[in-house]
C-alpha cells in the first residue's frame, strides 16, 4: 500500500520529489514553494498540490494523471507534453501556462484565471470547464463538442477552427474572439456575450440557437431594429 508524504511550508528540491516518486508513494503539498524547479519527466500522478508556489515550475512531459492542484499560482509554469489525465486544477492563478501537446482527457478545470495560456494540440476528451478566465488564451483546433461550458470568459481567445458542436454556453462569453472556421451548428449561445461579433461573420454561427436580443444586436449593425 503507498504511503502519502505530507509536506507543509517547504522548499522541496527536485531529488526530494523524485525520491518519493520513485518509490512509488505519493505526496500531499501544502503552501510549499515550488518557483522555477524543474520537474520534467516525473511521475507524480495521484498528487496533491494545495496552495502551492509553482510560477515557472516546469512540468514539462510529466505523469500527472488523477493529480490535484488547489488554489496553486502558477503563472508561467509549464506543462508540455504531460499527462494530466482525470486531473483536478481547482482555484488559483495559472496565467500565460503552456499546456502545449499536454493530454487533458477527463480533467476538471474550474473557478481560476488561464488569462493567455496555451492549449494548441492538447487533447481535450472529456474536458471540463467551470468558472474559467481565458482571455487572449490559445486554443486552436479544440473539441469542445457537446459539452456545457458554464462561466467560461473566452475573450479575446485564439479559437481558430474549434469544435463548437451541440456544445450549450451558460454566461459565457466570445466577444472579441478570434473565431475563423469554428464550428457552433446545434450550440446553444442563448447566454453567451457575443460583443463584437460582425454581421459579416455571423455565418460562423449557422445552425446554432441565438437569442432575440443577440439577433436584434447583429442586425442594428444595418440600422435595422428587431420589434
Amino acid at each position: 500500500m503507498n504511503t502519502t508524504h505530507t509536506l507543509t511550508a517547504q522548499t522541496p528540491c527536485r531529488a526530494d520529489l523524485e525520491e518519493i516518486g520513485n518509490s512509488g508513494d505519493i505526496a500531499m503539498l501544502e503552501d510549499c514553494d515550488l518557483s522555477g524547479l524543474d520537474l520534467s519527466g516525473l511521475d507524480l500522478s495521484g498528487w496533491h498540490f494545495m496552495r502551492c508556489r509553482l510560477a515557472r515550475t516546469s512540468f514539462n512531459g510529466a505523469s500527472l494523471d488523477e493529480t490535484g492542484f488547489t488554489s496553486c499560482r502558477a503563472a508561467g509554469g509549464r506543462f508540455i507534453g504531460s499527462s494530466l489525465q482525470e486531473a483536478t486544477i481547482e482555484g488559483g492563478d495559472f496565467s500565460n501556462t503552456n499546456f502545449t501537446g499536454a493530454t487533458l482527457t477527463d480533467t476538471k478545470i474550474a473557478n481560476c484565471k488561464m488569462t493567455g495560456s496555451d492549449f494548441t494540440d492538447a487533447q481535450t476528451l472529456g474536458l471540463s470547464m467551470e468558472s474559467v478566465l481565458l482571455v487572449l488564451a490559445v486554443l486552436p483546433r479544440l473539441s469542445f463538442r457537446k459539452m456545457t461550458l458554464k462561466g467560461v470568459d473566452f475573450s479575446e481567445a485564439d479559437l481558430r477552427s474549434c469544435d463548437f458542436r451541440d456544445t450549450v454556453f451558460e454566461e459565457c462569453s466570445l466577444r472579441d474572439a478570434h473565431l475563423p472556421e469554428c464550428r457552433f451548428e446545434g450550440a446553444d449561445l442563448r447566454s453567451a456575450d457575443l460583443g463584437g461579433i460582425e454581421l459579416t461573420n455571423a455565418r460562423l454561427f449557422k445552425g446554432a440557437l441565438i437569442s432575440k436580443r443577440q439577433a436584434a444586436d447583429l442586425l442594428g449593425q444595418f440600422g435595422l431594429r428587431v420589434l
